[in-house]
């Protein structure tokens, strides 16, 4: 019997960490029939949205004992040599240990090589191949240029399938390891949940928008992107008949998407016509941004949510993720994908999604054609995985 356990998961207050997984459960529900495991961060979050209900949870980090000689090693490995990861892998230790010869163990992080903390995610990938583990890089996306490193590029090449979800990252992952297959991210097969819609919100003639405190990090100009959201949303009042909604994607305290749109939200309160979008699961944050007329987002995963409902969307992004999914879907990135480290001028966004209204109509034609085979592409992950059991 070979169990199937994703790891490398923050929790569900990042709302496209759970669709990454509710997507996922439903894509190996036949192969994994026998288990499937979720390792995360924050349980509780996963319980809240109802991730308990999909599949087995168990927390990522447990206490252990510190008069162990395996602690003295480890400290003294601190104190003598400056390496830290031996304490780290005794706090993953007692979940790790779970895994058996012969699983399946899934980094579902996607991007997670793309950040500072990257060697933990090696430590982690070491630590499963130890155990005997299959290892699987899921649905990800990886800055070709990080393949410089050594390191990195080191623990691509032992992946025994990585599944690549835009072009840019496949083209660059093949090279290093031939394991990788193009699929898409398994998010666009994720069914909406009905929900009500929030008071006042047009259906059908809405722009739904997503900010987040990400980009706003990425900004080459200081304040930029938030003045370029303002200038966005008074263009939309003072020149259509378009309601606008704010819709949250990630809920994490130390990345709260309400903060910044909070503050949109009470610019433009007296207008009437700026609603906000409460935290709920992705499913339902799906259905919400599937009746708006156009999406212009920061998070990936609400431009995801925003295609797949066949939405022309605008994405103001910061990395590969954005540039590579785009330039699949359309054939290029240009006028689809916003860079925010290109915003110099506080008018840069309204003038962009000006182009994105204009194209209304073909925008909408090209994502109704193409949706049926990216939806495809991202289930073909499954015939991968059940090679590998």
């Amino acid at each position: 019997m070979s169990e199937i356990w994703m790891y490398a998961h923050g929790g569900s207050g990042n709302h496209g960490c759970e669709a990454i997984v509710r997507s996922t459960c439903a894509i190996l529900e036949e192969a994994a029939k026998d288990g499937l495991t979720l390792v995360s961060s924050n349980p509780q979050e996963d319980v809240k949205y109802g991730i308990d209900r999909l599949c087995r949870i168990e927390k990522d980090i447990l206490p252990y004992k510190k008069n162990s000689l395996s602690f003295a090693k480890a400290y003294f490995s601190l104190k003598a040599k400056g390496d830290y990861i031996p304490l780290d892998k005794l706090n993953y230790k007692i979940t790790v240990d779970l895994i058996k010869k012969g699983d399946l163990a899934m980094s579902i992080g996607g991007d997670n090589y793309c950040y500072a903390d990257v060697g933990k995610y090696i430590m982690l990938h070491d630590m499963m191949l130890e155990r005997g583990a299959k290892t699987v890089l899921w649905g990800c996306s990886v800055e070709p240029e990080l393949l410089g490193n050594p390191e990195i590029s080191r623990d691509i090449s032992r992946y025994q399938l990585i599944t690549a979800r835009e072009t840019i990252t496949f083209n660059a992952l093949k090279a290093v390891n031939p394991n990788t297959v193009l699929v898409a991210d398994p998010a666009f097969t994720l069914k909406p949940e009905k929900t009500g819609l929030p008071q006042g919100f047009a259906d059908g003639n809405t722009v739904g928008i997503n900010v987040s405190p990400m980009i706003q990090r990425n900004e080459k100009k200081e304040g930029i992107t938030l003045k370029n959201y303002e200038k966005l949303i008074y263009e939309i009042l003072n020149t259509t008949d378009m309601t606008v909604a704010l819709i949250p994607h990630v809920v994490w305290t130390d990345g709260d998407d309400r903060a910044v749109l909070g503050q949109l939200y009470e610019l433009f309160r007296g207008s009437g016509r700026v609603v906000r979008a409460e935290d709920m699961n992705c499913s339902k944050l799906k259905y919400i941004i599937s009746r708006c007329r156009f999406f212009v987002g920061a998070r990936t995963h609400s431009t995801i949510a925003a295609y797949s409902s066949c939405v022309p969307t605008l994405v103001v992004g910061y990395s590969v993720k954005a540039r590579g999914i785009a330039r699949d879907l359309f054939g290029n990135e240009e006028h689809y994908v916003l860079p925010v480290q290109s915003l110099k001028e506080e008018t840069d966004l309204a003038e962009s999604f000006n182009w994105i209204m204009q194209n209304e109509d073909n925008i909408k034609s090209q994502l109704k054609k193409i949706m049926p085979s990216v939806i495809r592409q991202a289930e073909s992950a499954k015939e991968h995985i059940s090679k590998l059991l």
